[in-house]
């Protein structure tokens, strides 16, 4: 199947291993949350057990320097693309309250971008992460 969208989550290079698969997995989270219409349908296995949905098409997932991080971050603002971010002061909070406190806090300008989620058309995604390698 082919989409019309695409999923891209950028992430820090210089992070620690778990905190790459943190950041990935917050970043989709939040990716569902602004589109709702990722998540797919329910899973049943033949057995009758339900599980839960995932997201429904694939997620590139690039690694960046910090300062490519947030040259592409303000191609997806440019855009008008709404992006999940995740920067380095979150992990030093351990809630959904003072994360986004800890976000508020700080200019967009200034963020230390640990990593961040875009969906959008193919071709706009494209252009955003242009230059960013996949993650090995």
């Amino acid at each position: 199947m082919t989409f019309t969208t695409k999923i891209a989550i950028a992430v820090r290079e210089d992070l620690a291993g778990w905190q790459k698969l943190n950041v990935t997995a917050f970043l989709a989270g939040g990716l569902t949350g602004v589109y709702p219409e990722l998540v797919g349908e329910r899973y049943r296995d033949a057995s009758g057990l339900g599980y839960g949905p995932l997201v429904r098409q694939p997620i590139l997932i690039f690694t960046a320097t910090a300062e490519k991080l947030t040259k592409t971050l303000r191609r997806a603002c440019e855009r008008s693309v709404t992006a999940s971010i995740y920067t380095m002061d979150l992990f030093t909070t351990y809630n959904d309250i003072d994360n986004r406190a800890a976000v508020a806090a700080v200019a967009t300008q200034d963020l230390d971008i640990a990593g961040f989620a875009v969906h959008a058309e193919r071709r706009i995604v494209d252009k955003i992460t242009k230059g960013l390698k996949l993650h090995a």
